[in-house]
């Protein structure tokens, strides 16, 4: 199995390639994403290289081999289980748990993660909305429309946010968006491409367009 820090790389650079498909993450990227070093994450990317866990090439970046992504997946899949655990039999809630789960994701036993599994119902998405990969390492992503593609008239119920950090999150407590939450748009502003919407068919509310681009909506 990789180390703690081996599996925060490979992770790393899942998401930034899942945010750019069909290229390269850059050493830069990875470094800006883990904070630390260019040379240090050199160093790094050029171990699991060896290791046979991603594709590096010196100037040019790196993309996961197919057994760095399934431990990638892996890794994910015990972070969004223990996010689920966090939440519905410890109170936390969905703005507190990130962190914990960084920690917890990196504890090495299969039968745990099972059992785990089991105890919570097998569930699918976490609580942020994002869906949970099987044990085999394979990610069914639902299909989903941001808010910031809907016109007025479009409504939805939302069901994932792209921005899990914890001040995203309070502020969507604070408007009163969860997941399930219903949005009507009613217009949507020029200048800025802000949304004015209905929340829950009761409360008006104008939305940015950062805040749209990051709320995931279904019919």
């Amino acid at each position: 199995m990789p180390s703690f820090t081996e599996e925060n790389y490979l992770k790393a650079v899942y998401k930034l390639s899942e945010a750019q498909p069909g290229t390269e993450v850059s050493t830069n990227s990875v470094a800006e994403e883990l904070q630390t070093r260019p040379a240090s994450v050199t160093d790094m990317l050029r171990r699991l290289g060896e290791k046979g866990l991603l594709h590096y090439t010196r100037y040019r970046g790196v993309t996961l081999t197919t057994e760095g992504r399934r431990l990638a997946l892996l890794t994910i899949r015990k972070h969004r289980l223990w996010e689920v655990f966090l939440v519905e039999h410890f109170g936390f809630n969905w703005d507190e748990v990130h962190e914990v789960a960084e920690q917890m994701e990196h504890i090495d036993s299969d039968l745990l993660v099972r059992r785990l599994d089991e105890f919570l119902g097998f569930p699918q998405l976490d609580p942020h909305g994002d869906p949970i990969p099987t044990a085999e390492g394979i990610l069914h992503r639902p299909q989903h429309r941001l808010l910031a593609d809907l016109r007025p008239g479009d409504q939805g119920r939302v069901v994932a946010v792209k921005n899990t950090s914890a001040p995203f999150l309070q502020y969507l407590d604070k408007v009163g968006v969860n997941l399930g939450t219903h949005i009507e748009v009613l217009d949507k502003i020029l200048f800025d491409n802000s949304l004015e919407i209905r929340i829950n068919k009761e409360n008006k509310q104008l939305m940015s367009a950062e805040v749209s681009r990051n709320l995931m909506l279904t019919d």
